[in-house]
């Protein structure tokens, strides 16, 4: 029997996008999965949503907060509800490849990979291309990783039965750079990355992401809290980050026709 992957989606307010979210993972080509939706007190139609799909498949549970808690807490709340083989996350308004979960789960145990992660297209609100992929690196080791994100969250996927449950850590923003970070460190060698893009990341205009300056004090909070460093140790690692980013991962992110 194949093994299983759970697929985590925290949900807010996710109305206008879940739909073809959930959908992009029925239409996985790589049938035996699970997806653990944990919404966190949305106020919208995303719960009537989330439920229609359900009543049509098994594979898809919800969970629901009782008071707002985050998409650490959220996603952290359905890894330990998770019973895979390997976790895999996506959130809401993001989308996969038909072939994404079995390229990468073939590639896995073909070559006894436990963290795994891919290169994704970006897309606008509306769905459509923003004609730029941001490509993987072939082989991701820990230190590289420190410098700056390199796992797009969406196409991250970890063998849960090697490496346990890696959680979240609960800051607002950045906790997957943390999550694979630990992922990564637990599994003793490097991460590898399949240089074929697999899934779409929506770009955003108001999120935070999409907010450069204001993402800067999130990537020190990693450094600082996710890793327990002084601060002369993570203003270091920032100075390092901001090179690493603006001068070397930017040349990831290259155009498409």
């Amino acid at each position: 029997m194949k093994a299983l992957v759970s697929i985590i989606t925290p949900l807010y307010n996710s109305e206008t996008f879940i739909s073809d979210t959930i959908t992009s993972v029925i239409n996985q080509t790589y049938s035996n999965w699970e997806l653990i939706l944990i919404d966190d007190c949305s106020t919208d139609n995303t719960i009537k949503i989330a439920e229609n799909f359900i009543f049509k498949n098994h594979r898809i549970k919800l969970l629901k907060n009782e008071s707002n808690q985050g998409a650490a807490i959220s996603r952290n709340k359905g890894i330990m509800a998770s019973k895979g083989d390997y976790i895999a996350f996506l959130d809401a308004d993001d989308l996969w490849k038909p072939i994404k979960l079995e390229k990468q789960v073939a590639f896995m145990k073909a070559n006894n990979c436990y963290v795994c992660f891919s290169s994704y297209e970006q897309i606008d609100e509306e769905g459509k291309p923003l004609n730029k992929m941001v490509k993987a690196l072939p082989v991701l080791t820990y230190n590289k990783f420190l410098k700056s994100n390199y796992i797009g969250n969406l196409t991250g996927v970890y063998n849960a039965n090697v490496l346990g449950k890696i959680t979240s850590a609960n800051l607002r923003k950045r906790q997957d750079w943390l999550l694979w970070l630990n992922a990564i460190k637990a599994s003793g060698k490097p991460a590898q990355g399949l240089q074929e893009s697999l899934a779409f990341y929506r770009v955003r205009e108001n999120s935070i992401s999409s907010n450069k300056v204001a993402l800067l004090k999130h990537n020190y909070w990693v450094y600082k809290k996710g890793l327990g460093y002084s601060t002369i140790k993570s203003m270091y690692c920032m100075v390092i980050f901001l090179w690493e980013h603006f001068f070397v991962k930017s040349k990831q992110i290259v155009s498409i026709s």
